[in-house]
């Protein structure tokens, strides 16, 4: 539920309400804002009878808000969020924020390799996996720690803040000490103790869709984030499991403009995890900026056919420089800077 106030409600009369929220045994939660000022109505199990309510100075009108998630809902915060992580602003109103580097940190020579071919080409924010859940327990699953900490020399070096993946509750300090962002990724988007500890971090969280996840239940785990008391959430569209098998995943680019629409939230793509292969990349980067995405992470690396971890779909150094000159002709379209 939502009680929209008149835009003269005085203090005490918001207040008021908020102590009638609480006489109710539910939480209320004050929510200013330029044109209105609201308190939404959490921890209600079904309809609230908002009787007690509805007449008391002040109110304008009550909102009843079905939805799972309400504080990520536009119902709850019309205005867009910007959310600010490492210097770096994702949201409305800011240049589309590009995020690149290998998949995996394999080396300090490696990462020490990257670093310059990411920053030199205009990418704001390094990427590199220290802890890599992979389908097959065979597979390369990353350094840990010495990984953690060969990601941060590497920003450092040229300057850019990092991001990396956090798998377990149990990694989230350390993750925290070295990362400037938390990657929540596709297969721990439900995993809800992890999302409750990572939110109580306030640490900035990039939270990637699930491989099977509806809309609603991707906004519904950003939920458990901001509902610890989190607000910096950067959601990440990185494609979903469908028959298809000729790509990696489906890239689904109708969730951007649906979640602009549904949430207050930045959103980003991944067209790297979501195609899988090189070729697709450039094209499906282009076209996440043309629907509306705030920005875009992308596998680069300085060896691709020699990589650990997503050779197929990393891109070389040249790569990724003429990916950035294409995606600053076609901001120039749209007046805008990249």
């Amino acid at each position: 539920m939502l009680i929209v106030m008149h835009h003269t409600a005085t203090d005490e009369q918001v207040q008021a309400i908020t102590d009638a929220v609480k006489a109710m045994g539910l939480t209320p939660q004050p929510i200013p804002g330029s044109e209105r000022t609201a308190i939404g109505v959490l921890g209600n199990q079904g309809y609230v009878d908002d009787t007690s309510i509805r007449d008391m100075p002040g109110v304008r009108e009550i909102i009843h808000v079905s939805k799972p998630y309400k504080l990520v809902s536009r119902d709850f915060h019309p205005e867009s969020s910007v959310v600010e992580a490492g210097g770096v602003k994702f949201g409305d109103g800011h240049p589309p924020v590009v995020i690149a580097g290998p998949c995996s940190v394999e080396s300090e020579a490696q990462m020490m390799a990257a670093a310059p071919l990411v920053k030199d080409a205009g990418a704001r924010m390094l990427r590199g996996g220290a802890f890599k859940p992979r389908t097959g327990p065979h597979s390369f699953q990353g350094l840990g720690v010495e990984g953690l900490k060969y990601l941060r020399r590497a920003g450092d070096s040229v300057g850019l803040p990092v991001i990396t993946e956090v798998m377990r509750i149990e990694q989230l300090e350390i993750v925290c000490k070295y990362a400037d962002v938390l990657q929540i990724g596709a297969r721990n988007m439900q995993n809800f103790d992890l999302l409750k500890e990572a939110g109580k971090t306030m640490h900035p969280v990039l939270l990637k869709r699930g491989m099977s996840a509806t809309i609603e239940e991707f906004l519904s785990a950003a939920e458990y984030l901001l509902a610890e008391g989190n607000p910096r959430v950067i959601l990440c569209e990185r494609g979903i499991r469908t028959f298809e098998r000729t790509t990696r995943n489906t890239l689904d680019l109708t969730v951007v403009p649906l979640i602009r629409e549904m949430s207050h939230l930045p959103i980003i793509v991944d067209p790297s995890h979501a195609t899988g292969r090189r070729n697709l990349v450039t094209p499906m980067a282009k076209a996440a900026l043309v629907v509306g995405a705030h920005g875009i992470m992308v596998e680069v690396h300085p060896d691709p056919d020699r990589a650990l971890c997503d050779g197929a779909q990393s891109l070389s150094g040249n790569d990724f420089t003429q990916l950035m000159n294409d995606l600053r002709k076609l901001q120039e379209l749209f007046g805008g800077t990249l």
